[in-house]
């Protein structure tokens, strides 16, 4: 379809224009020449002017013509051309509003602010927000956040005996302790630690199915005088659980030189959120176990152990191991290494034979335990494992293999686990029994 409406328009336009300014150029001349004769030239420009309109106007329609599209495809494109033009000038546009917005934003001030500046003004109009939000002040709401950790109080007591170098701490009971068991109870107890010694800890006794446990005991560090001032008293409270990790409840820390130690001291003192201690690292052990059916014989050989735990004073160790033979929470056998002075990377190499039937495999756990030896005192566990049927993760691997390769020493490395955590898991395979 052709333009053809618009060329007879065209033609029928520029038609009656030329008759009429024929028909009417007299007397508007004539009129024009009497009353004011310089506008002539001013029609005369203003016709050329429509002229040329008329003639580009002509050349345009032509071209169009020429184009192999129908109207609808060529309106679509100049809509879209429209567009395209209005978009660019929107973003110009915006671009110049935002850069002048930055720039009165960035004159505040003598000197102008920084980026950091500019962020913490907005994050204090975003607290100020809120702050009218909730309608209360910063010190309102940490009242309200030390009311909704309430975790309950302690009372204990401390005392120094000067002549003797001793360290008395009473703990005495608790009263509202937050409940960590499903029935809405707990199972508290008290570790009591003179940091950052961590060495010498006590526990109390577990008190069953009671957020108001009174304990009444009393535990003592030697300690210099001239000692104590470098030193925290930390009492914690926990929750027992007998088959998985004891999660702790809250904990009461006072360093030794903010008290009077002239007179005894006995109070209340609210509990304070505890972070659950990361698991420390205690070291490494290496063993190889070897059984033979025919004979039923089991040897467990102790090789060597790594990145012990630094248990003296001088940083060091003095670790050996102790086996034993275990068969329904009862221990059958046990035998122990040499010690070996002043090292956490011991190494042994000594082996330990046990007989066992076959039958009675699938019933053996054998535990393993480094301890730290002490002339004076207890000898202090550094870390603990155990292998058989019955464990999971390495220690069921590690005997599985030994089984499927009889005659064969099979060595393994192995993580060392607190005592409690590995005493924890034995009496949950025996409650299972």
């Amino acid at each position: 379809m052709k333009f053809n409406l618009f060329r007879t328009a065209q033609a029928v336009a520029a038609a009656e224009p030329t008759g009429v300014t024929a028909a009417t150029a007299a007397p508007t001349q004539a009129f024009v020449s009497t009353s004011a004769p310089d506008t002539s030239g001013s029609n005369n420009t203003e016709i050329s002017k429509n002229d040329m309109f008329e003639e580009i106007k002509s050349k345009f329609l032509n071209e169009i013509d020429k184009i192999p599209l129908p109207p609808w495809a060529l309106i679509a494109i100049a809509v879209v051309a429209a567009l395209l033009v209005l978009t660019c000038c929107f973003c110009i546009i915006k671009k110049c509003c935002c850069k002048k917005k930055k720039n009165k934003k960035g004159k505040k001030g003598k000197d102008g602010f920084n980026m950091k500046n500019m962020q913490g003004e907005i994050h204090q109009d975003d607290e100020d927000d809120e702050e009218g939000e909730t309608g209360l002040t910063e010190e309102e709401k940490e009242e309200e956040e030390k009311e909704e950790e309430k975790l309950g109080k302690l009372q204990y007591s401390i005392d120094y005996d000067f002549e003797n170098a001793k360290l008395t701490v009473g703990i005495l009971q608790a009263a509202d302790l937050i409940s960590m068991d499903s029935g809405g109870t707990s199972d508290p107890y008290v570790k009591v630690q003179l940091l950052p010694e961590k060495k010498k800890k006590y526990d109390t006794k577990v008190h069953k199915k009671t957020l108001n446990p009174v304990f009444n005991e009393t535990f003592v560090f030697k300690v210099p005088y001239e000692e104590l001032g470098g030193k925290i008293l930390s009492m914690s409270v926990y929750d027992y659980d007998r088959f998985s990790k004891h999660d702790v409840i809250g904990e009461v820390k006072i360093p030794m030189n903010t008290i009077d130690l002239g007179r005894p001291i006995e109070e209340w003192k609210d509990l304070e959120s505890a972070d659950q201690e990361e698991p420390e690292k205690l070291g490494d052990i290496c063993i190889s176990l070897r059984y033979v059916p025919t004979a039923g014989k089991l040897t467990v050989c102790i090789l060597e152990a790594k990145n012990l735990k630094k248990m003296d004073a001088c940083g060091l160790s003095d670790p050996y191991v102790k086996i034993q033979l275990l068969q329904g929470g009862k221990r059958l056998k046990k035998k122990k290494t040499t010690v070996k002075k002043n090292t956490l990377n011991p190494y042994y190499n000594e082996s330990f034979s046990f007989e066992i039937p076959l039958e009675q495999m699938q019933k053996i756990l054998v535990a393993v335990t480094v301890f730290d030896y002490d002339k004076i005192g207890k000898n202090d566990a550094i870390g603990k494992i155990f292998v058989g049927s019955k464990a999971s993760g390495l220690g069921l691997k590690h005997w599985s293999d030994m089984l499927s390769n009889p005659r064969r020493p099979i060595a393994q490395w192995h993580p060392l686990q607190p005592e409690e955590d590995i005493d924890g898991q034995l009496a949950s395979l025996n409650a299972k029994k």
